[in-house]
């Protein structure tokens, strides 16, 4: 399927997408998503922000639980972002809980952390978080859910992801890593590349950033001190990525990204994951439960890496030759602007 791109900068609609008529949230048992009464049932899909690779994974999953018969005559769904803001994400999770949905769907580590915080008995179903054990959604990736939440896992695949860099550009000999430290998933992903780089005796320098603002100047910093830039699964890079690949154009190095949107948005490659893929993953756990099924019998699941993404544009910018022989490579132009 084609992907719809859309710009990185997106304004959030805060209010609420109701794909039906309106039937706000049918009584369930919540340990198996049964419905007591057969009525309509309602699902409410939250994230903190939106942008590229967000917005695919929501629209991944809704399709998903369209395609597999809860259509707008038998489910509702209710879609809000919290447009960046903290005070905006708890109000919307208390509205949330207060409409009782059938289930809630949370887009990224943030919104997750939102909603199970809360300690809420309406089931979580996450999607794309890096670390779950980490960020208190479950206690082992490996077990059965036990606090009433489950969802897919997008751990960055670090090791082919520079295994890509050292086929690409086989010179970098310091890498800079760029990546906001109030997010799990870039914190988690980012102390696993400086385990690789340590393994394999080369030399990174980090900078890292507490909101949008600081971006710029961390990226500028870095730009001139390495040979190749780095970016974790983190939202706020993420979205700044037209910003970050420009400095690193101006300074002829290339951005090694963790997600298809950083490279559609001017990152150089990345070995990523599918993000309608991801979110599909996580509406068929979620039709599981609709359906019947006990939530601590969905586990979550570890979504493998099988997308190599490279940007044309960012190549020619700073003077590299892409091989002609790499399997799976995907190429894509700049799209963030058009």
């Amino acid at each position: 399927m084609k992907k719809i791109m859309r710009s990185v900068a997106a304004v959030c609609t805060a209010a609420a997408l109701t794909l039906g008529m309106a039937s706000c949230g049918s009584s369930s048992d919540s340990s198996s998503g049964k419905s007591s009464n057969g009525e309509k049932r309602t699902v409410y899909v939250m994230t903190m922000i939106e942008n590229g690779a967000f917005l695919d994974m929501k629209d991944g999953f809704i399709q998903e639980l369209r395609d597999n018969g809860y259509d707008e005559d038998k489910c509702e769904i209710i879609y809000k972002c919290a447009q960046g803001d903290a005070t905006n994400m708890n109000t919307i999770v208390q509205d949330a809980i207060a409409k009782k949905p059938d289930a809630i769907v949370t887009v990224a580590t943030p919104a997750s952390q939102a909603v199970v915080g809360t300690g809420t008995d309406i089931p979580d179903f996450f999607i794309s978080v890096g670390d779950p054990v980490g960020a208190g959604l479950i206690s082992d990736i490996n077990g059965a859910p036990d606090m009433n939440a489950t969802g897919t896992s997008n751990a960055v695949p670090v090791s082919e992801i520079f295994g890509l860099a050292e086929q690409l550009t086989p010179d970098v000999k310091t890498y800079g890593i760029l990546y906001n430290t109030g997010e799990v998933n870039a914190v988690y992903t980012a102390e696993n590349a400086k385990k690789y780089l340590d393994e394999k005796g080369l030399k990174y320098i980090e900078k890292t950033v507490t909101a949008a603002g600081e971006v710029q100047t961390a990226a500028e910093a870095l730009a001139s001190q390495c040979d190749a830039i780095f970016v974790p699964n983190d939202s706020i890079i993420q979205t700044a990525m037209p910003v970050v690949s420009q400095i690193a154009r101006d300074h002829k190095i290339p951005v090694y990204g963790s997600s298809a949107v950083m490279v559609e948005s001017g990152a150089f490659a990345t070995k990523a994951i599918s993000d309608t893929k991801i979110g599909a993953i996580t509406a068929d756990k979620c039709i599981e439960y609709l359906n019947g099924k006990a939530i601590k019998d969905i586990p979550t699941e570890i979504v493998a890496a099988d997308d190599i993404v490279v940007n044309t544009d960012a190549a020619a910018a700073i003077g590299i030759q892409l091989p002609d022989d790499l399997e799976g490579m995907r190429t894509v132009t700049d799209t963030a602007d058009k």
